[in-house]
């Protein structure tokens, strides 16, 4: 019983200093790659969250409708992210 609360506690604090070296790191050491955004990807999201969203509102005709307003949505959101994308070039 006394080793695994021993045990568990080193663990913990093991666990603790790692996550405080690792937070402490500059923002300089991460590695920022800037890719030019995909819209197949972002209307694919987009219509499967509306489906969803809708299917779990409205039944069937929901998820339809959801899906349509879905794909709407993500392409906004890929033209937005496009447009940031072209921003910082």
């Amino acid at each position: 019983m006394i080793r695994s609360v021993r045990f568990k506690s080193t663990l913990a604090i093991l666990l603790v200093t790692v996550f405080l070296m690792l937070a402490a790191a500059p923002d300089g050491l991460a590695q920022r790659r800037h890719r030019r955004p995909s819209k197949t990807k972002n209307v694919a999201v987009g219509t499967a969250v509306g489906a969803v969203g809708g299917a779990l509102i409205g039944g069937r005709k929901g998820a339809l409708i959801g899906a349509g307003a879905g794909a709407g949505t993500g392409y906004m959101v890929y033209r937005h992210k496009k447009s940031k994308y072209r921003r910082r070039q």
